[in-house]
């Protein structure tokens, strides 16, 4: 599972394709939207990959993840090397 965890603003100036959003501002509180994910690895990406940083992996687990990855330079990264974009 692909998710962008960017703020609104962010998302709606273009995203992963298929990439789920959720900000991380709102994780724990939309968690529950995130349960039927639970098990698969995850995919998270913000801007530049700050905001994915190891430090959340608390977060992760609390949300029942253990399988989650950053998305390296985050979707600054993505879109520099020409990859595929939504808007």
């Amino acid at each position: 599972m692909l998710l962008d965890i960017r703020e609104t603003k962010e998302y709606e100036g273009g995203r992963l394709p298929n990439a789920l959003h959720i900000p991380l501002s709102q994780l724990a509180s939309r968690g529950g939207e995130l349960a039927r994910y639970v098990g698969k690895p995850v995919v998270a990406y913000c801007t530049t990959g700050n905001r994915c940083a190891d430090g959340e992996r608390a977060r992760w687990r609390a949300l029942g993840f253990t399988d989650v990855y950053n998305l390296r330079g985050g979707y600054k990264a993505w879109k520099d090397a020409g990859l595929p974009v939504e808007k």
